[in-house]
């Protein structure tokens, strides 16, 4: 596996070793030992799979409590895939990076815990399959204001994105819950 570390200390882009042939390809996406000597050691306890249509944005999420570290890829489609810095001791605190992840490159995106997560669709329709690393808990989740100028994230936007109620409702950065004495 090939690792490209990003501007943002822990957030990571994975390249898988692919073998194919005429007859199609294998890779293994995930393997416990592979992940801890590239600095990811945690334990995965839940996997998710969503699929949203072109321009569909999500995001920016994060759970203050029961932190989440997220390992996304895309087995479908294409996403413009986001991690914001929300850890408040961190030189790069409210800074953000970002890579296309897509079924044809193949690549995964490590997002550790003190980081909001966001997407936005670039293809006709992406299917996404992310691990966490805790549990989803509703009552601690929270979103930053996906377009807020603070951030001023680069999206690579074709017309208005779509959004839900949920992010179009979002606290902006300046607002939002951060992790306090994060590590740099």
């Amino acid at each position: 596996m090939n690792v490209v570390t990003t501007s943002l200390s822990g957030v990571l882009i994975l390249e898988p070793k692919v073998f194919g042939d005429e007859r199609g390809f294998f890779l293994e996406s995930f393997n416990e030992r592979a992940m801890r000597s590239v600095g990811i050691d945690v334990h995965f306890v839940q996997d998710n799979h969503s699929r949203s249509a072109h321009n569909v944005l999500r995001g920016l999420h994060y759970q203050i409590e029961q932190t989440q570290g997220k390992l996304v890829r895309a087995v479908s489609g294409a996403i413009f895939d986001v991690a914001v810095d929300l850890r408040a001791g961190s030189d790069t605190f409210g800074k953000w990076t970002a890579v296309e992840l897509s079924a044809e490159n193949k690549r995964m995106f490590w997002i550790p815990a003190g980081f909001a997560h966001g997407f936005l669709v670039l293809s006709e329709s992406a299917d996404v399959l992310y691990k966490a690393s805790d549990y989803y808990a509703p009552q601690f989740e929270r979103t930053v204001l996906w377009n807020d100028p603070q951030i001023a994230i680069a999206w690579p936007l074709d017309g208005a994105p779509i959004v839900s109620a949920k992010d179009a409702a979002a606290v902006p950065f300046a607002k939002a819950d951060v992790f306090e004495g994060a590590g740099k």
